[in-house]
């Protein structure tokens, strides 16, 4: 085995341990107020505040591929957060991103972005947060500049 191949293999391994902790995020910011979801509500956050943006999900699922005005979206999305130094994955379920950080009595019906923001006193900090964060540097280095998480079924 190649040294290319171990790191891959390592690589590979270490993604399937990022959808427990992209989860753990996704529900620790909800609690703390610092989740916004939605394409819509997120580009306004960027807009306004871009500074406060932590880390941002893209979510699709078969249904949303072919979709041209969400690729486009997704696009500019992308290119937002790659100018800003902001950590960026996709995840291939939107519908299980829903159930994460949906409301129980409400079903969301945009869930294809999600952002993590750092909240003004500056007091939430996660340590799963810091992991992905590593997962996207070591993904980067890879050339996978938007890397995939798989979510884990309930």
């Amino acid at each position: 085995m190649t040294l290319e191949e171990v790191l891959i293999q390592k690589f590979a391994e270490r993604a399937q341990c990022t959808g427990k902790a992209l989860e753990e995020v996704l529900l620790s910011a909800k609690e703390n107020d610092c989740l916004t979801v939605g394409v819509y509500e997120s580009a306004k956050v960027m807009n306004v505040v871009p500074d406060s943006v932590s880390f941002c999900v893209l979510a699709t699922d078969e249904e949303w591929e072919c979709d041209i005005a969400l690729q486009i979206h997704f696009t500019l999305i992308q290119s937002f957060c790659f100018d800003n130094d902001i950590s960026i994955v996709r995840v291939n379920d939107m519908q299980r991103l829903a159930e994460i950080v949906g409301d129980k009595t409400v079903q969301l019906e945009d869930a294809h972005c999600c952002l993590i923001t750092n909240p003004v006193d500056g007091s939430w900090e996660d340590a799963a947060l810091e992991k992905l964060h590593l997962f996207c540097e070591e993904s980067r280095s890879l050339n996978d500049w938007v890397p995939e998480i798989t979510l884990l079924e309930r």
